[in-house]
């Protein structure tokens, strides 16, 4: 294996050293307990919250990718999942706002708490990789281009939080199974 993989897991291993498990519980637990879910995320980081939301619907929960035409209104009882690594873009804090008014319950996933995402929030889960708010000058941490570091990290995290989802809710490999397309 050559530097630059070693590098990259390292920095990967690195982010995970400093994540605190006890967030990843209590959003398994969120969760869990909603009747439906909803997620949104841009750029790249879509990509990864879109293959979250993939394997929960394996799992038999309720959930759609906010844009999609077949995406239900959310409310009172719900969950609003958003990944805006950077802290805040204009149209996640604008679809968060929608959901707070609507009632449903809001799960924010950074690398910035500090950011105004956070304040629509009703619980920050912090994954502390680099994004493309400090991946300049004294701030860059990763060997990795602008917010790679955040989306590689998130995947790891979506797939270890569904690992534990299913352990929380009992769910079978064949269930997960039973819900794949077959559509291929």
């Amino acid at each position: 294996m050559t530097d630059l993989y070693h590098s990259a897991l390292t920095e990967l291993g690195t982010v995970f050293d400093r994540l605190d498990d006890i967030q990843v519980d209590h959003a398994v637990r969120m969760i869990g307990q909603a009747d439906k879910i909803a997620v949104f995320a841009g750029g790249r980081e879509k990509l990864q919250i879109m293959g979250f939301a993939m394997r929960l619907f394996h799992m038999g929960l309720k959930v759609a990718v906010e844009g999609d035409m077949t995406c239900p209104p959310i409310g009172k009882g719900d969950l609003f999942i958003v990944s805006i690594g950077p802290g805040e873009i204009s149209t996640g804090l604008a679809l968060m706002e929608v959901a707070r008014k609507a009632g449903a319950t809001i799960l924010f996933i950074t690398a910035q708490p500090e950011g105004r995402g956070a304040t629509y929030a009703d619980f920050v889960l912090t994954l502390p990789a680099q994004t493309m708010a400090d991946d300049q000058g004294a701030q860059r941490t990763s060997t990795l281009p602008m917010g790679s570091l955040y989306e590689g990290a998130l995947f790891v995290l979506f797939e270890v939080m569904i690992l534990k989802l299913i352990d929380h809710l009992g769910i079978t490999a064949e269930a997960m199974r039973a819900n794949h397309t077959n559509l291929e």
